[in-house]
């Protein structure tokens, strides 16, 4: 028999068996002692689906990360007070199991505010209407609910053995987020307050280190860490803080009536390379996967539905290539560095004009980079007796001080040009039959007839609670003519902070406007025809996404807090009646949502007879086919106004369609040399800011119909809608001779080779031209006889293979191909 005595230890010792050990010190990151080279990216798990999870973070490990970051959306999860919703895309704890069965660490940010471009960055709107509070400072009512959802997050991943003191995938843990570029706003309160964010998050004893970025006096023991576009000069604010970088922007974010934002394959790996030079060794990208920002979770305002923020995996979940592929080769490198620079002594050589070779050496060898920080002069420089060309703004890594392992700038991966096709039964727009059914106003709304009423004008914030983007305003005014104001001539007069305003008196649709040129105060003036006796005035607000970031981001106005006037002329005189002080009723929401006509199992009744276009306030309904295949599937939405989409029920986001990009700003070619901002290297200038709505194949019925429904608010032709799926149309390659060049067409044949030259080939992917000097042997022959009708295929860029090629003027000699999938 074993006793109990026996049984203890045995079971204790098996238990803690798994546990890893996570700590720092002044180089990097330690995992049970070792120091690590970490390489991390966010996907967060509200911006995809469950189906999507396995196969981003799949291809995150493939692509060499060893870590997935992403923020806990709080306004998500707990969307009314103590009431929660951890499912579906929801669902944290399946997210965070699903990196743990891949083989990846976590790093839980959850803050719990998040910015991130969601909704009132991630703060619940009940919080903002609960009395007496203030956000982000020393506020007991705030930190009360603050630190009961930090603590229900921390008590759910414990539960379920996820922080790697318990085994689990988890080494770091993120309390606030951003503050310290608020901080000064809010004085000794916001130092109190960060004090105490501290304090908190130390008492919930996870187990892993916790990290505040933007934080330069972040609390010890929390690790301050760096955000932006270059974080080399970043410098811990305490010896024993490892250089991190927690926020790697792979590109930028859309608002609508913007441009495509665009950041270069070779300007992101430059930012990483000197990152690790400079001593980094915790890098995460912010974001490895954008994804989509589905039903209302969009702030801004004004911010799209679309989410891909050019990450290395697109908004759909495919290969953003070459970015992808570009920095798989510089993980792979870094990580065979991962002992000399986590353990070498530094030594740092300055070539002046910008030029610098950094040395990492430890007694088994050493590792070195050759940095170019000018945005316009390659450098030639002699480093160890060797001579080394570095190209301008690029960084050349040597892992054993001698041989090139990876230039920044030399681009050696495919760039895949993906197309939009049809694919199956819907091929052509005409091929959706639609049914129609307008939104019920002329009831209530229209007469006055609220939910509540109060003799002021109030923040949609405060009556709407989020609970929709729409809030009516309505009041009615007794006009004599008599009346001071009354005149030949009058007008409603409304100063707006409502993101959309609609205008109606007396039933008829006055006018319609809203912010553009990120001006979100505005005024709404129209010619309004008067009726002596009692007028109606309703008023709808609509909200696209409420503010995320800023100190006091939240006390920001959103809605129709006026003052409201007629206005009329009496001669010269201007005469103003304000109607602001006068009884205003509301109502949250419209009809169609309330009656839910988006759901697959409404009862309501459609119309099939004469569907009406570019009329405002209108549902729209169709049936179609999911395409084949498995490809990513999207809805082309063009010729529609603005308003929201659902397919079988799910909400796909917000369209705007009709809101286009400014004409000018657009760059024909993208210089990847020098600093990296978001109005740099934009596209599509003049057109629609998003024309394609992501239709995640989980929302799909494979077999069977599906169903369209579409809430119409300004006005739009639905004739035009069709989906095609999203896939790979071409590949093209600039591989540089002595290295290995892959081609894939995401599991498609190769079909042709369009163009291949060995020498100095000139052009971009789609007009490649041969240079003044080219191999013996014919490169397309080569080409084709390896790579057409295989799925994928690779051969080395040497001169054995495609012949000699003499180039003048110290050419490196790279091999240019297109292929056709």
């Amino acid at each position: 028999m074993i006793s109990l005595k026996t049984i203890l230890p045995l079971f204790f010792m098996f238990s803690c068996v798994y546990a890893t050990i996570v700590s720092h010190d002044g180089r990097a990151i330690t995992i049970d002692g070792q120091r690590r080279v970490l390489l991390s990216g966010s996907i967060h798990y509200p911006r995809s689906t469950p189906e999507m999870w396995p196969d981003l973070i799949k291809k995150s490990k493939e692509g060499g990360l060893d870590a997935i970051e992403t923020y806990v959306f709080w306004n998500a999860h707990e969307p009314a007070h103590r009431q929660y919703d951890f499912s579906g895309n929801l669902d944290l704890i399946r997210f965070l199991k699903t990196v743990r069965d891949e083989g990846l660490y976590a790093v839980l940010r959850i803050g719990p505010y998040v910015c991130a471009e969601w909704n009132y960055g991630g703060f619940p709107v009940w919080l903002h209407n609960m009395p007496g509070v203030e956000f982000r400072t020393a506020n007991t009512a705030f930190m009360n609910e603050m630190q009961n959802f930090t603590t229900l997050i921390v008590d759910m991943a414990k539960q379920e053995n996820l922080f790697a003191s318990q085994g689990g995938p988890i080494i770091l843990a993120q309390i606030e987020n951003e503050y310290g570029n608020v901080i000064q706003s809010y004085g000794a309160a916001g130092k109190a307050y960060i004090d105490w964010c501290a304090n908190m998050a130390n008492s919930l004893d996870v187990g892993v280190p916790w990290i505040m970025c933007q934080q330069d006096d972040a609390p010890q023991p929390m690790l301050n860490t760096c955000n932006g576009f270059y974080c080399d000069n970043f410098e811990p604010n305490n010896p024993n803080t490892p250089k991190m970088w927690t926020e790697n922007w792979t590109g930028w974010f859309k608002n609508w009536g913007s441009k495509d934002p665009y950041r270069t394959a070779e300007d992101l790996a430059f930012a990483v390379a000197r990152f690790f030079q400079r001593g980094g060794t915790f890098q995460n990208y912010y974001m490895y996967h954008g994804g989509t920002n589905f039903g209302r979770t969009s702030g801004g305002p004004y911010i799209t539905t679309t989410y891909d923020y050019n990450a290395p995996l697109d908004e759909f979940g495919q290969l953003n290539q070459p970015k992808y592929g570009h920095l798989k080769q510089l993980h792979d490198v870094l990580h065979s560095m991962e002992k000399t620079l986590t353990h070498g002594n530094i030594t740092t050589v300055d070539f002046d004009n910008s030029v610098t070779a950094t040395i990492y050496a430890t007694e088994e060898g050493s590792s070195c980079f050759l940095g170019n920080a000018n945005s316009s002069s390659d450098a030639t420089i002699n480093f160890q007796g060797t001579e080394y060309t570095v190209p301008a703004w690029s960084v050349t890594v040597l892992p054993d001080c001698k041989t090139e392992a990876y230039n920044t700038a030399k681009v050696n991966t495919q760039t895949s040009v993906m197309v939009k096709r049809p694919n199956g039964a819907e091929e052509e727009p005409s091929s959706l039959e639609w049914s129609w059914r307008p939104e019920i106003m002329d009831g209530a709304v229209l007469r006055g007839k609220g939910d509540s009423a109060m003799n002021q004008l109030f923040d949609q914030k405060n009556v709407a609670n989020d609970e929709s983007d729409y809030l009516w305003y309505m009041t009615k005014v007794h006009l004599k003519e008599s009346d001071p104001v009354w005149s030949k001539n009058m007008t409603i007069r409304i100063n707006s902070t409502a993101h959309v305003l609609h205008v109606f008196v007396n039933g008829e649709h006055i006018g319609s406007q809203w912010a553009k040129d990120g001006k979100y105060t505005y005024m709404f003036e129209q010619n309004v025809k008067y009726k002596p006796g009692v007028n109606q005035i309703s008023l709808l607000s609509t909200t696209v996404g409420f503010a995320n970031y800023g100190a006091f981001f939240e006390t920001g106005a959103a809605g129709i807090t006026g003052p409201v006037e007629i206005v009329g002329w009496n001669g010269d005189e201007t005469v103003v009646k304000n109607l602001s002080g006068h009884k205003w009723s509301y109502k949250t929401g419209l009809d169609g949502f309330q009656d839910q006509l988006f759901s697959s199992e409404t009862s309501s009744k459609w119309s099939e007879e004469s569907v009406p276009f570019n009329r405002m306030m209108t549902w729209y309904k169709t049936t179609f086919k999911a395409p084949l295949g498995t490809e990513p599937v999207v809805v082309d939405l063009l010729g529609l106004g603005k308003g929201t989409a659902w397919i079988n029920g799910n909400n796909i986001g917000r369209y705007w369609p009709s809101f286009l990009a400014g004409e000018d700003g657009c760059s024909a070619v993208c210089d990847y040399r020098g600093s990296y901002g978001s109005e740099k290297c934009q596209t599509n200038c003049g057109q629609p800011t998003q024309r394609w709505y992501h239709v995640p194949r989980s929302f799909l019925n494979s077999e069977g119909d599906n169903t369209l429904v579409l809430f119409e608010e300004i006005g739009g032709n639905p004739s035009l809608v069709n989906f095609q799926t999203v896939t790979v149309g071409s590949i093209c390659a600039n591989a540089y001779e002595k290295n290995t060049l892959e081609l894939s067409c995401n599991g498609k044949p190769i079909s042709a080779i369009k163009f291949a030259s060995f020498g100095n080939p000139g052009g971009v992917c789609g007009s490649f031209e041969k240079g003044t000097c080219e191999g013996s042997n014919d490169a397309e022959a080569i080409l084709a006889k390896e790579c057409v009708g295989k799925e994928k295929c690779s051969i080395d860029v040497s001169a054995d293979i495609f012949g000699a090629a003499d180039c003048d003027g110290g050419f490196a000699r790279k091999l240019a191909v297109e292929a056709v999938c």
